[in-house]
């Protein structure tokens, strides 16, 4: 049986053009949807944290229907509504606005984290600069870091006979931890060559510092901070339980008393809202003093 060619070429032709047109369709297919995700992409992040939430609340109301003493998400905001809409009323020292309590517990944290920062930065330059002397500090810190700092509480008590200082006393302990050891860690990561020509250039220790230790440094020094002021802001609210007086802690605690749930979980969102601010902060100003 003989085969035309003319037949053949046909259906050669007939075979690419189908090809390039499959070609055509997927190249326009692709196309559309890398458009598409280019218009989506910036707004991912907030259309799938929109769907989280919700799905949250949904649980959230779950969990209600199934046990009744759960307020629902509705109950709750509108209780949130009625203490933010007057945060800094004060009716004497043990009843006053939630934005009060918030303050107090901010300052207690300053208080605490800026001691810890004065004393624990320099420790942890000269442990990371002076091997002698990191030799000599090592086992102390190995073997106070892993103590809670609500074990430090009592101490804190006993030395200075207030419940207020003692609970900046223990922010204090739990923030230096990190500051002293990344500060060290840093200290020690920079390459011997750069102390070897401050060395041939004789350079003064100051000098060494500001010109070498502290730009290398800094970035750790920073992750130091930031993990210091998430630490500060956990412990204070469970110093506050402990101690009383003003503060987001003691105020929780209080509410659980009076069995206010709603406002026991309206003081978990705050908690976590000024705890999410102060790390957005040390982050930003990581990034913006990074010498990277």
């Amino acid at each position: 049986m003989l085969i035309d060619p003319k037949s053949l070429d046909t259906e050669m032709v007939d075979e690419h053009a189908e090809r390039a047109a499959l070609r055509e369709r997927e190249a326009r297919r692709i196309a559309l949807r890398d458009q598409i995700m280019s218009y989506l992409e910036p707004i991912a992040p907030f259309i799938l944290g929109s769907f989280g939430f919700i799905l949250f609340l949904l649980i959230w109301q779950a969990i209600h229907i199934g046990i009744s003493e759960i307020p629902s998400p509705a109950f709750t905001f509108n209780a949130a509504v009625g203490l933010f809409s007057d945060p800094f009323y004060s009716n004497g020292p043990n009843d006053q606005g939630i934005g009060w309590n918030i303050l107090s517990s901010l300052r207690r944290v300053a208080l605490g984290f800026g001691f810890a920062a004065v004393i624990g930065i320099p420790a942890g330059f000269a442990i990371g600069r002076f091997k002698l002397f990191g030799a000599m500090t090592s086992p102390i810190i190995n073997l106070l870091r892993p103590v809670s700092p609500l074990a430090w509480l009592p101490i804190g008590l006993l030395l200075f006979k207030a419940a207020n200082p003692a609970a900046i006393w223990c922010i204090f302990i739990c923030s230096i931890w990190p500051m002293v050891i990344n500060t060290a860690v840093g200290v020690s990561k920079i390459p011997e060559d750069y102390t070897n020509i401050a060395r041939v250039l004789n350079l003064s220790e100051w000098k060494v510092f500001t010109k070498i230790l502290f730009p290398a440094t800094l970035p750790y020094m920073l992750t130091g901070v930031r993990l210091s002021i998430g630490t500060a802001w956990l412990v204070i609210v469970a110093a506050e339980m402990l101690t009383g007086g003003v503060g987001i802690g003691f105020w929780l605690w209080d509410e659980w008393n009076n069995l206010k749930v709603e406002n026991i979980i309206i003081a978990i969102f705050v908690i976590g809202i000024v705890g999410l601010l102060l790390e957005h902060c040390m982050i930003t100003i990581a990034k913006r003093f990074s010498y990277e």
